[in-house]
């Protein structure tokens, strides 16, 4: 893996001691109104050339970067390191349906796919005779994939560092569930009135909303990078 970003504290090798789940860093460009495009299932390019840069740099510190379908169905995104040294991550598709296309460039580059046992077995064998790795994993009472059991199999990998990139329904599940340990984000300086990043968290109050813990924020180019430790 490459060196951290220069302004980024090191990721916390001494969360592993008896974790049974990787570091999750959540990560993503937003506009100053808390939009990640301008129409749900469309992308829109957010963040300039530096912003871009340090995510990169942060997909070389990990050791898989997840996604949800949405994600790849609007963007059809590679999720490589290239505008930084390093190593690219594994990619994870979260992805209960089994909606990820035979030609997605993610299945090019044999991504695991996380699944329910409500998929098509059919598409299943589909998908990994195209490259894939198709996990069949418990579904919560949405009958979506259960995070904590996707990130308990993720461990059973030796993903010791996630990287979260989205769309909206996974970061607001991530979240919902307190499952991320750091929030890096990007904010651009234009107003959207977009899709949002963050949907309802199920919080009635706001002392219990997650929060940054002494968060930190750097200009990269026209935009800021707001990071931290993620807590109650």
């Amino acid at each position: 893996m490459t060196e951290r970003p220069p302004y980024l504290p090191p990721l916390e090798d001494s969360f592993r001691e008896g974790s049974r789940q990787p570091f999750v860093t959540l990560s993503y460009a937003q506009s100053l109104d808390g939009c990640l495009t301008l129409r749900r299932g469309t992308a829109s390019p957010v963040s300039g050339e530096e912003a871009r840069q340090v995510t990169h740099q942060l997909r070389a510190a990990h050791d898989a970067i997840l996604v949800g379908i949405g994600t790849v169905l609007a963007d059809d995104p590679r999720l490589t390191v290239r505008l930084a040294d390093g190593d690219d991550p594994r990619p994870v598709i979260i992805d209960s349906h089994l909606r990820t296309p035979i030609t997605a460039r993610l299945v090019e580059r044999r991504a695991w796919i996380a699944t329910t046992s409500a998929a098509d077995s059919d598409r299943s064998r589909a998908l990994e005779h195209a490259g894939a790795r198709v996990v069949t994993l418990p579904a919560n009472d949405s009958g979506r994939v259960s995070l904590g059991a996707l990130l308990s199999w993720l461990d059973g990998q030796d993903i010791n560092r996630l990287m979260v990139e989205g769309g909206g329904e996974v970061i607001t599940s991530f979240l919902r569930e307190r499952l991320a340990n750091r929030l890096v984000m990007t904010v651009a300086p234009v107003l959207a009135g977009g899709y949002r990043a963050v949907g309802d968290l199920g919080v009635a109050h706001w002392i219990d909303l997650p929060r940054l813990q002494s968060p930190l924020v750097e200009a990269a180019g026209e935009d800021l990078i707001v990071w931290g430790e993620l807590g109650s």
